[in-house]
């Protein structure tokens, strides 16, 4: 999926950067230039000054996420209401599924986790707060997409061809709004282990006041977790669930 641009490249590049090194446990100088594609000295003076204002740290040769933008994302979480309203239904979700479940939002040209509460059985799924996942091959992403103006989703997912994460990855847009259609009719999505192979997802949309989708809420785990003569029971206690929420946005 293509960055997205704006016209202030530095800013662009900046999070370029940190969205790099939000899925690695730290990079080198070298790495950081040459995978996110800057020239060497426009990425020596952005990391020099990222480090200055906190929002990177510097360890022996290899950059890390700054500690300035854990108290940044504390402030943002305090500030978004619908994740103190979503906690008790989310935990009554997953008691009542055995199922790790998350909440999520729309993040730029991603969906992201603002909560996760994980099963208490012994199947752990690697997710955290604040990770970011694609919104074409992820449950969550597609409830979030799927009531999109079609010309939001085109910007959104602008390339016709997609990234294949798995042999059952949504390959081409053209296949997405297909199923994007399907899952406004139904009312919840599912990820068939298209993004982590054995991993499944049912999702669905939380709305607001004005009927616009603000947030979703995914219960994710493996194959003998989710059989498939169970899903469509799953699917209705998580659309319970965010009518749930979404009642208290009216």
């Amino acid at each position: 999926m293509k960055a997205l641009t704006t016209q202030t490249p530095a800013v662009d590049k900046a999070v370029r950067v940190l969205d790099y090194l939000s899925n690695r446990s730290g990079a080198t100088f070298s790495q950081i230039y040459q995978d996110v594609g800057l020239p060497k000295s426009t990425a020596s003076s952005l990391l020099t000054s990222l480090v200055a204002h906190g929002l990177l740290r510097l360890e022996k040769d290899r950059y890390f996420l700054g500690i300035r933008l854990y108290s940044l994302g504390q402030k943002a979480e305090e500030e978004f209401d619908i994740k103190r309203l979503a906690m008790e239904h989310l935990e009554q979700l997953r008691d009542a599924t055995q199922l790790t479940c998350h909440l999520g939002v729309l993040d730029g040209a991603s969906a992201i986790y603002l909560a996760k509460l994980e099963s208490r059985g012994a199947i752990i799924v690697r997710s955290w707060v604040g990770k970011k996942l694609s919104l074409y091959s992820s449950g969550l992403g597609k409830a979030l997409l799927a009531w999109l103006p079609d010309e939001e989703v085109d910007r959104l997912v602008p390339d016709e061809k997609l990234k294949v994460f798995t042999e059952t990855t949504i390959p081409t847009r053209t296949a997405l709004k297909t199923e994007l259609a399907e899952i406004k009719a139904r009312g919840w999505s599912y990820d068939n282990a298209e993004d982590c192979i054995g991993v499944y997802c049912v999702a669905a949309p939380i709305f607001d006041a004005q009927s616009q989708v603000v947030a979703a809420i995914s219960a994710v785990g493996v194959s003998f977790q989710m059989p498939l003569e169970q899903r469509e029971k799953l699917a209705q206690q998580v659309i319970a669930t965010t009518r749930a929420i979404s009642a208290k946005l009216k």
